[in-house]
């Protein structure tokens, strides 16, 4: 493995037989360094030019250490997000497909933690948004992957995983098992977890109520969001979630 790491950092270096120069393998980073680094420039990820950048820094890690589960599941995060943000479709449908892979690769190294079960069913959900085909067939997977971490650890992520869930059952057609009323039920439920408030979760639990005709409830919803204090690592979140919220406050006082 020093061998490989050590050619593969020449190569990259330009460094060839006259360079007159060896690289030690002392200095090369670890997999534990690529990860420290890739969660440094995902603090940043409102720039993709540092998200692709962190998700460069997890594919060496995977590369040095392909047992390192912390970084199989954060690389199925990172391209999750990647795949929500980017404005190209084509890298979108690629990153969609990464993630995928890393969250199965996650879940075959730690089948009994929560992390790469949510973020394989994260991946399946987003890909299905984009496909009609993959949409219908993804059901049982997404809902199979959220039901897992939901025994595993009910509580993950603030209740994301009821959240999911209740996405799944608001947005999938009624002939595979959509059901606006039972989207709510579920989102509900994941209220009850976590200490900071989870932004998203009240802004799809809203629009989850304004299927069903409860107004007032997604109003109180959309101005919690709103009335939040931000955790300054999820800030780029926040600021999708309120701006979504003053969007769908228009709406409701416009209807």
């Amino acid at each position: 493995m020093a061998v490989t790491v050590v050619g593969l950092f020449c190569f990259l270096s330009a460094c060839g037989p006259n360079s007159g120069e060896q690289v030690s393998v002392e200095n090369t980073p670890s997999a534990a360094d690529d990860i420290a680094q890739a969660q440094q420039l995902y603090a940043q990820r409102d720039d993709l030019m540092k998200l692709r950048q962190a998700i460069v820094s997890l594919r060496q890690a995977t590369t040095k250490d392909p047992g390192n589960y912390d970084a199989a599941w954060q690389l199925a995060k990172f391209n999750y997000y990647l795949a929500t943000h980017t404005q190209d479709s084509q890298e979108r449908d690629k990153a969609f497909r990464d993630g995928i892979t890393a969250g199965k690769a996650a879940v075959q190294l730690q089948n009994g933690k929560p992390d790469g079960h949510f973020w394989l069913g994260a991946n399946y959900g987003g890909a299905a948004q984009h496909s009609a085909i993959q949409g219908l067939s993804s059901f049982d997977d997404i809902r199979n992957e959220m039901q897992t971490v939901l025994r595993l650890d009910e509580s993950y992520q603030n209740g994301s995983a009821y959240m999911v869930l209740g996405l799944l059952y608001l947005n999938a057609p009624g002939i595979v098992g959509g059901d606006p009323k039972k989207a709510v039920d579920l989102m509900e439920k994941g209220l009850q977890f976590g200490g900071e408030p989870n932004a998203f979760l009240h802004l799809h639990l809203a629009e989850a109520y304004l299927k069903v005709g409860r107004n007032e409830d997604a109003r109180k919803q959309l101005n919690t969001i709103l009335s939040m204090n931000p955790d300054q690592n999820y800030l780029p979140e926040y600021k999708e979630a309120s701006n979504d919220a003053h969007k769908l406050l228009d709406q409701i006082q416009h209807a």
